[in-house]
């Protein structure tokens, strides 16, 4: 079992001139969320959100680069 879950996807395809894929995710009872640029899924930010408020969030490269391979199969 995946120690997170994916609620949502979202493809842009406006983002700064290039398509990127947004995962909206839990982890630990938190909410996060994860942009990759859709061309080659290098990572472009994550973010952790709490209360009224969002910070940057710090995950693991072994989390980072499993939820890339998710988003992989998805698109």
């Amino acid at each position: 079992m995946k120690p997170y879950e994916i609620k949502q996807m979202i493809i842009d395809d406006g983002f700064d001139g290039q398509e990127s894929v947004t995962a909206e995710f839990t982890h630990n009872h938190n909410d996060y969320s994860i942009t990759f640029n859709k061309a080659d899924l290098e990572l472009l930010n994550t973010w952790l959100f709490e209360a009224e408020t969002s910070i940057p969030a710090n995950l693991s490269d072994d989390m980072i680069e499993s939820i890339r391979e998710d988003i992989k199969k998805r698109i």
